[in-house]
């Protein structure tokens, strides 16, 4: 099986530290190396830049893709299919129009002209909208184009707003909310190496933000700590040999530990443990 991945920019290394936190090591991805393959015999790295990913696997160049849903928008193939969102790369595609413009809405931009690197999404967007407007397909410094007369205004992707502000444009309207997908071509989408590599990505990010609580109780206090462990499915309980105490262990939140920890002091816990999480198959 092929995994196509980004091969630089803002998502390669989020990528690669996934697969590699889900047990897929690269074992030879030299810089600049079209393929690498991995610990697993069966599994091959194909590195490609993002905006070709989804066709890459749609023509079977490649069996799973990991890219942005804004690339497999754009680039609009209908035989994929969406596994798993990796919970990374956020950002959004919105539409934008100078701060000084008498633009509110998006029905503003009848008989209008917008730039932008996405022009099939933006065409499909104004098509929903019954909007009539002029495309104009750049490939960068989308931002600059009203400011010099190519356009109305930009559908461009945003993480923060803050380039829009530097440039004087505001945000009328949001395109597309994406990030970056685990995607599959229909006819593979069920094979058995493919639902290994689902759930291996999606063990890590369950554990993401989780930590795994140890701790020693007495017997008689256990109603008690069952009560604070806010657990999955409740706390896994196990003897001692030689002590009237009981081991807890649970699966909590990092957000929920400081509190946590001290509510199991205040009912009897001692020797808590805690530790990370690498992953975590539900």
């Amino acid at each position: 099986m092929r995994i196509a991945v980004p091969n630089k920019g803002r998502l390669h290394d989020p990528s690669v530290d996934l697969l590699e936190r889900a047990g897929l090591h690269v074992v030879d991805g030299a810089d600049r190396q079209l393929y690498a393959e991995t610990v697993d015999p069966d599994v091959t790295i194909l590195y490609a830049r993002a905006a070709d990913i989804p066709e890459y696997v749609a023509d079977g160049a490649a069996d799973v893709g990991i890219t942005g849903l804004d690339q497999v928008r754009e680039a609009g193939p209908d035989n994929l299919t969406e596994l798993l969102d990796l919970d990374f790369g956020s950002c959004r595609l919105v539409l934008a129009a100078p701060e000084d413009d008498a633009v509110e809405t998006v029905y503003d931009f009848e008989g209008g002209r917008v730039a932008t690197e996405f022009p099939n999404v933006t065409r499909r967007y104004f098509e929903e909208m019954d909007v009539d407007v002029s495309i104009t397909e750049v490939s960068g410094a989308t931002e600059l184009t009203p400011h010099v007369d190519i356009a109305d205004g930009i559908v461009d992707i945003t993480s923060t707003g803050t380039t829009l502000r530097m440039n004087r444009l505001e945000i009328v309207d949001e395109v597309l909310d994406s990030s970056v997908r685990l995607f599959a071509r229909e006819e593979v989408a069920d094979d058995q190496k493919v639902g290994q590599v689902e759930t291996a990505l999606a063990s890590v990010i369950s554990a993401e933000g989780k930590r795994y609580l140890m701790m020693n109780a007495p017997e008689e206090a256990l109603d008690d700590v069952k009560d604070v462990l806010p657990g999955m499915g409740g706390p896994t309980v196990m003897d001692i040999a030689g002590s009237d105490d009981v081991a807890v262990h649970a699966v909590v939140d990092d957000a929920d530990v400081f509190e946590t920890i001290t509510a199991l002091k205040d009912v009897g816990a001692s020797d808590v443990l805690v530790t990370e999480i690498e992953r975590l198959v539900e």
